[in-house]
């Protein structure tokens, strides 16, 4: 006679699917973590909001190891510094535990804080793939109070793009004249091939007439931006996870396999400064994402 108290087979192959499932999500989050998709803070909210789920359920000590420059020798000495047990999961510690973590993440990873006395200078950076020219040509044309800069470039038009439109395509000369005559607000070297530039002129005159405008630049030019104009309000866009920027680069299939291993190890240092920007905003959704984008404006 079978034992009553034995779950039926479907039910045992139910709970290991949901259970493999949740691991795999746990896994996910860890490695959002450790390329800097998602912030050790932000992982901490998740957890203590439902712990319950995949956040709520890791060990205090796979959270940490998560964490860039933090192995198993350090993560102990951590935890017993902060009195946390190692079989703690991050859903299950008490506010006292709670409160010293958060204090130690914040600590050695601080969260980018916005700053007052923003302009309407606004600069959308983010890793490669994450869709940045995507969410910049739904706010152009959704938003049309913002305009969107137009960069000058040294590549060559691709199929459909327009001179004058999508880019300012010059020769190296030419670039070499707008360098030197101080007519770019920032210029930089892309994957080690073509230099991108931003005329100064329509922007100063947009913002003289009140006008909010858009920069759509790489990590380099947000930084030139910042020193020359410390009120620009930056702005850094987020895969919804690395998995799916991974997806997005692959899926585009533009790039060849060594050139996507080198854009992929040149996004894992891009993440990494995210602490340098304004805001974060994760493209999940395009017009989600434009949306957000456009209110950070003054």
């Amino acid at each position: 006679m079978a034992d009553s108290r034995t779950p039926p087979e479907v039910d045992r192959a139910a709970a290991s699917r949901r259970a493999v499932e949740v691991r795999r999500a746990r896994a996910a989050l860890k490695r959002d973590v450790s390329t800097r998709v998602v912030t050790p803070q932000e992982l901490l909210r998740r957890a203590w909001a439902d712990p319950a789920s995949p956040a709520g359920t890791m060990r205090v000590t796979e959270f940490l190891t998560s964490i860039p420059a933090i192995g198993e020798g350090k993560r102990d000495r951590i935890l017993s510094e902060l009195g946390i047990s190692p079989v703690k999961r991050l859903g299950g510690l008490g506010s006292r535990q709670r409160t010293v973590l958060l204090d130690f993440i914040d600590g050695r990873l601080p969260e980018a804080v916005a700053r007052p006395g923003r302009s309407r200078l606004l600069v959308l950076a983010g890793p490669t793939a994450v869709g940045k020219g995507t969410v910049a040509a739904h706010i152009k044309e959704h938003h049309p109070e913002i305009l969107l800069s137009v960069s000058a470039t040294t590549r060559a038009p691709r199929p459909g793009e327009v001179h004058g439109e999508h880019y300012f395509f010059v020769d190296d000369a030419e670039f070499d004249r707008l360098v030197a005559s101080g007519e770019l607000l920032e210029w930089a070297t892309v994957h080690n091939r073509h230099r991108y530039g931003t005329p100064k002129a329509p922007i100063d005159t947009a913002l003289a007439e009140g006008r909010t405008v858009l920069l759509e630049i790489d990590l380099q030019g947000a930084r030139q931006v910042r020193a020359a104009a410390p009120d620009a309000t930056l702005i850094f866009l987020l895969p919804p996870s690395w998995d799916e920027l991974v997806d997005r680069l692959v899926g585009r299939g533009t790039e060849d396999a060594e050139e996507r291993a080198r854009r992929l190890r040149t996004a894992k240092v891009e993440l990494a400064a995210q602490g340098e920007f304004d805001y974060r905003v994760v493209n999940d959704d395009i017009a989600r994402a434009a949306a957000e984008v456009a209110t950070l404006a003054r």
